[in-house]
């Protein structure tokens, strides 16, 4: 009897194994690992946030409207709970995506600003920021596109025949992906030049 049994999980175990079940065990591990390394770089960027504010205030605080608005897209990226249960989720992880593309676009604003304001492109600690949001936007940008990839494989491991049947039996599901259309444009961190200085506001009479 005891022969029987070993035979017939053993018999199991090859099946599984034809029939992609170790591959989807793989395949999800590295989606977790790929996620929690793209959440651990938007950290870093969110983290950043309130020393460049801070930054920015000191010699553009009559930039309200853009201070505002990069501060509001840090409090909506910070109110979503980044647990890894989200990427199983299709429509928290657009949101979580919606979030971060706002902030993105706020930092992008941001940058872009001060470049009128030549005290503060020269000042050292808005210098340091700017290089280290550079450096994060790369970092976050090489996270993604690992992610892409790692969910890319999955899903497609998982709706093939005959994986998709052992997909079925044991509920592994299609996981959301960031939207591919616009990963170039995403990829390309925000910069300022400190080449040539930006000629100041002029005064209003």
């Amino acid at each position: 009897m005891r022969r029987i049994w070993v035979m017939g999980l053993a018999a199991i175990t090859l099946g599984l194994s034809g029939c992609g079940y170790n591959d989807m065990q793989r395949g999800d591990e590295q989606i977790k690992g790929s996620w929690s390394e793209v959440l651990n770089q938007y950290q870093r960027r969110a983290d950043l946030v309130p020393n460049l504010v801070n930054t920015v205030k000191g010699f553009a605080a009559q930039e309200q409207q853009i201070l505002i608005q990069v501060t509001e897209a840090r409090s909506r990226v910070g109110s979503i709970q980044a647990t890894p249960e989200l990427i199983n989720d299709p429509a928290a992880f657009a949101k979580f995506q919606q979030a971060q593309a706002g902030l993105s676009s706020a930092l992008s604003r941001l940058l872009l600003v001060s470049e009128n304001y030549p005290q503060l492109k020269s000042d050292a600690n808005f210098r340091d920021l700017q290089a280290q949001l550079e450096g994060t936007e790369n970092r976050i940008a090489v996270a993604r596109n690992r992610y892409i990839k790692s969910v890319q494989e999955y899903n497609t491991l998982i709706r093939t025949f005959p994986n998709n049947l052992t997909a079925m039996l044991f509920s592994y599901q299609v996981k959301p992906n960031f939207a591919v259309e616009n990963e170039k444009a995403i990829a390309i961190p925000p910069t300022v030049s400190f080449d040539k200085p930006a000629a100041a506001p002029t005064p209003a009479k």
